[in-house]
């Protein structure tokens, strides 16, 4: 351990892969956190279980195990156990999470030198060497509800390694002004601030030939169910067979957040792609009402997972020499409704399942190339005259109108009879 004011070498310290997550299948305990030696590292275990009982979703026990698992990587490589961390440790954690290379990264196709480099297709900037600010932020996050709750049990370190930012605590039942939006929970001190960016989408042009690109009836189906409903990946890849109704045109989803069962309605072509899916696979995989909608299409069928849904996707873009991901596509939904003037916002945010309609306001802008396209051509109209301002009608004073100012301040005398 190193206290607060003996400064901690992270260039020298070496952080290696030990300890891994594995996946019980078991429905009480999905995930498991191991350390070294195999042994399943208990505090974790009783956290997970604490958000299983809140009903966090598998894929949230996931996300919040692999942020434990890399800060746990960091204690044993520090040599401090998880319950002697103090805010040194959480500082240094969070310095070094900022600026290590990920691992994996480093000698990826043209390494860090190709970090924040745009791609020529999309503008997307492909991943960097190092972690992503929402991985730096949903770890502190993770971190800091992790020594909450332990603190609150009694099994944990008196103080939270991961403190509120300074200036923040006020007063107890503070008021607050109305008219300011609600801002929900309080900053980390350690949390990075994260640039917001308006939602990037795949054009409309390159839609066509992104689809164009698409290999089969089943990936063609999934990507116009996507773009015409607005659903998330996992949402579209964990429907069943009876989720899909062709006469009303719906299809139902679970929502990812809240785990509300919600029904959403997709365009004809998607049903369209859908049938000619489920004829090419038709007697090879089950198809009662409770057997899964998408399947692999190589033997033995199982299942399609987000990451091979994801890798389909990714091998039709790079045909085109293009980076756009999944979520693009619902991007791409929000857009076209939210730009759409017979379709109102507040149908695209029950369409998107978004919880403030301020979230879905974001779609109203136009993006970067748009705008600047739109600027050039008016430009170009004024360049070529046929269209310019007019110009003032000269008038007294500040350019007023005579019989503007009559009506204000009255004829002059001389002016009666």
């Amino acid at each position: 351990m190193t206290g607060q004011d003996e400064p901690r070498d992270l260039a020298a310290l070496a952080v290696p892969q030990a300890g891994w997550l594995e996946r019980a299948g078991d429905p009480w305990e999905p995930y498991r956190l191991l350390d070294p030696a195999g042994a399943v590292v208990g505090p974790v275990a009783v956290f997970l279980r604490d958000l299983q009982a809140s009903g966090r979703p598998e894929t949230t026990l996931r996300a919040y195990a692999i942020a434990l698992l890399r800060w746990h990587r960091f204690l044993w490589a520090a040599g401090v156990a998880w319950d002697q961390a103090t805010r040194a440790e959480a500082r240094d954690f969070s310095r070094w999470i900022q600026v290590t290379v990920k691992p994996g990264r480093a000698g990826g196709p043209g390494g860090a030198a190709r970090a924040g480099v745009p791609n020529p297709v999309t503008g997307k900037a492909p991943p960097g060497s190092g972690y992503a600010p929402a991985t730096v932020t949903q770890s502190e996050s993770v971190l800091r509800g992790f020594y909450d709750f332990h603190l609150e049990a009694g099994t944990g370190p008196i103080v939270n390694p991961f403190p509120l930012a300074r200036g923040r605590r006020g007063r107890a039942h503070a008021h607050r002004n109305p008219v300011e939006p609600w801002r929900g929970e309080r900053s980390g001190r350690y949390r990075p601030r994260l640039a917001r960016r308006a939602p990037h989408h795949i054009p409309e042009e390159k839609f066509n030939e992104l689809f164009a690109a698409l290999g089969s009836h089943r990936d063609r189906a999934l990507v116009a169910f996507w773009v015409s409903t607005g659903a998330r990946a996992s949402e579209l890849l964990g429907v069943s067979c009876r989720d899909a109704d062709p006469g009303q045109q719906l299809i139902t989803v679970i929502r990812k957040g809240t785990r509300y069962l919600q029904q959403l309605p997709a365009s004809p072509d998607a049903f369209v792609w859908l049938r000619l899916y489920q004829a090419q696979l038709h007697g090879l995989v089950p198809a009662g009402p409770d057997d899964p909608l998408w399947w692999t299409l190589r033997r033995p069928f199982r299942q399609l997972s987000y990451h091979a849904a994801y890798r389909m996707f990714t091998r039709a873009g790079d045909t085109l020499g293009a980076n756009w991901s999944l979520h693009d596509l619902r991007h791409l939904a929000a857009y076209r409704m939210a730009r759409d003037p017979g379709m109102p916002l507040a149908d695209v945010q029950w369409v998107l399942g978004h919880a403030q309609l301020t979230t879905t306001q974001l779609y109203l802008s136009a993006p970067a190339g748009e705008v600047i396209a739109g600027v050039l051509a008016y430009h170009a109209r004024m360049a070529a005259g046929r269209e310019r301002p007019p110009a003032p009608e000269p008038g007294p004073g500040l350019g007023y109108r005579p019989e503007s100012l009559e009506v204000l301040f009255g004829r002059p005398a001389h002016d009666h009879p």
